[in-house]
């Protein structure tokens, strides 16, 4: 696909997640992390399965390794478009009506929040701290205050102000930021129950989401089915401006239909368009490769997840083609 862009880059391979298990005894690797690290970009494929789940606190896990990675990158911002194609429309869970013209950005603080605050547990009690930092908060607040001006000029900050202390400074943080260096933004509150019935029953009235990381993680996978298929969503984590960015699909690896050619793989194609634009500041050939997308589904390709029977392989074909003939 990069080759059919004009393209010319250079890449390595390392395992990750389940696969590095298996290999090493653990998800991230010193190795595989420092070649990240040196990396312009990070492309990443799914990483878990319920081969490595299990309840054991010892235990190596793959989510693990891609928490690990983020940290060590240092990528706090998540982003994850949300735009339904018309030609997929049918395909979505909801009425077409409630989906016509959705166009809207998540944005996810990565490495704060409850996945990397501290964990205890005994025979009879568990807990997981919520923590997070105004620096944290203030740094998150500016990347999705800078992408509403480029886009419709909304934020919606989702939060649990009404009952979490970690919320209320969240909002507090948000609107001081909005107040000092982003007036011109419209701001709105929005509690997180709020916001994942208004994502489902009036979702075209969002432009930018902004929320720290447990919730941006339900909330945008809620999101994604909006497009009508998780294999359709693609995502950047991003950090400081020289660091590199890590993209990939929002999917996980579905080991029951691995080997079966039925997986959809527009959404790791729409994240090397991320890739393109965010990581390597080629946005002529990221527009190109969404362009191919768009064209094939228009054309009527559909994978299996879409209510279609074409393969990995036949899906990944389409928009080559639609590609080729764009730059020929």
């Amino acid at each position: 696909m990069l080759d059919a862009l004009g393209v010319d880059v250079e890449t390595e391979e390392h395992v990750f997640g389940g696969a590095a298990i298996d290999a090493h005894g653990t998800a991230l690797t010193d190795e595989t992390l420092a070649a990240c690290q040196a990396a312009d970009a990070v492309l990443l494929a799914a990483v878990g399965g319920p081969r490595w789940d299990t309840t054991d606190p010892h235990a190596p896990r793959p989510e693990q390794g891609l928490l690990d990675l983020r940290k060590g990158l240092g990528l706090f911002a998540n982003l994850r478009p949300v735009r339904p194609l018309p030609a997929l429309y049918d395909a979505s869970p909801l009425r077409r009506e409630r989906i016509e013209g959705t166009d809207l950005l998540v944005v996810r603080e990565l490495t704060g929040g409850i996945y990397f605050g501290e964990k205890t547990r005994t025979d009879t009690e568990a807990s997981d701290l919520c923590h997070y930092t105004v620096a944290e908060v203030e740094r998150i607040a500016r990347v999705a205050f800078d992408a509403a001006r480029t886009r419709r000029g909304a934020v919606a900050s989702v939060d649990k102000a009404n009952v979490l202390e970690t919320s209320r400074q969240w909002r507090q943080v948000v609107h001081r930021v909005h107040r000092d260096d982003f007036s011109d933004v419209e701001l709105q509150d929005v509690l997180v129950d709020n916001a994942a019935m208004q994502l489902v029953s009036r979702p075209s009235d969002f432009d930018v989401i902004v929320t720290e990381n447990l919730f941006g993680d339900i909330l945008s996978d809620e999101a994604a089915m909006l497009t009508g298929s998780l294999g359709m969503l693609p995502s950047a984590s991003l950090g400081a401006p020289d660091d590199p960015g890590l993209f990939e699909p929002v999917h996980g690896s579905a080991p029951d239909i691995a080997g079966t050619g039925a997986a959809n793989p527009l959404a790791m194609l729409l994240s090397t368009a991320l890739m393109l634009h965010h990581g390597l500041g080629l946005p002529q050939e990221a527009a190109a490769l969404e362009s191919a997308v768009d064209r094939a589904l228009e054309a009527g390709l559909r994978t299996r997840d879409l209510g279609g029977s074409a393969t990995t392989a036949e899906a990944t074909r389409g928009v080559l083609d639609h590609l080729t003939r764009s730059t020929a």
